[in-house]
């Protein structure tokens, strides 16, 4: 994952993330946990090219915490959903096979 930024000014608020080899999957749950995120004022992605496996991810934040800050937390906030959807369905394909066991 990469920010792009200009060489004149650096803006640790509002950053634009590339993050390449991910489409709308990933880059739409980023995006609704960022705009869960208090510190973010805005949040949103855009694709270039519908054959380009290229997301562009803008963060703005309220200027309390950096972007990349918020980011990560959101990273780390979809993985914790994650695990756990991953841990409900598995406890239920268990659930499911000892019912039919019976």
């Amino acid at each position: 994952m990469a920010a792009d930024e200009s060489a004149d000014a650096v803006d640790y608020f509002g950053t634009t993330f590339s993050i390449e080899d991910e489409d709308h999957t990933l880059a739409n749950s980023l995006r609704f946990f960022l705009n869960k995120n208090p510190h973010v004022e805005f949040s949103g992605y855009s694709m270039p090219h519908p054959s380009e496996e290229l997301v562009n991810l803008r963060v703005q934040t309220t200027g309390e915490v950096s972007a990349t800050q918020v980011l990560r937390t959101s990273c780390e906030d979809l993985k914790d959903v994650c695990v756990h959807i991953k841990s409900v369905i598995k406890a239920e394909c268990q659930a499911a096979a000892a019912r039919k066991k019976k």
